[in-house]
């Protein structure tokens, strides 16, 4: 399923997207790399985003949590600081197809 265009997604950067079945979810992208995750703190559920499409510390070192401040790792999501230090975001597998943002469907866990 495309998402949108990778040029739309600042470098280093993040940007929002509903799926059809309404989840939220946002994808980080560093230059042509992009990670996917689902829009939603472990610590309590809550959407990360700052503001619409603000998903990085100031830095832009990490994916930082607007709620509570938790920060976490972008290459996995993994909690680096905070309230859900040692759990993870969720993972939406994307990649980049002719300058184009994809999700692709998670694999079977079995």
């Amino acid at each position: 399923m495309i998402l949108g265009p990778l040029h739309e997604i600042a470098d280093p950067g993040g940007k929002g997207y509903t799926l059809p079945d309404r989840r939220q979810v946002f994808v980080i992208r560093r230059g042509d790399v992009v990670y996917g995750y689902f829009n939603a703190c472990p610590h309590q559920g809550v959407p990360l985003d700052w503001k619409p499409d603000v998903f990085l510390s100031v830095d832009k070192s990490v994916i930082q949590c607007a709620t509570h401040f938790a920060r976490f790792r972008i290459e996995d999501g993994h909690c680096l600081a905070g309230p859900c230090v040692g759990r993870a975001l969720i993972p939406l597998p994307v990649a980049v197809e002719d300058g184009h943002v994809v999700a692709r469907p998670a694999p079977d866990a079995g």
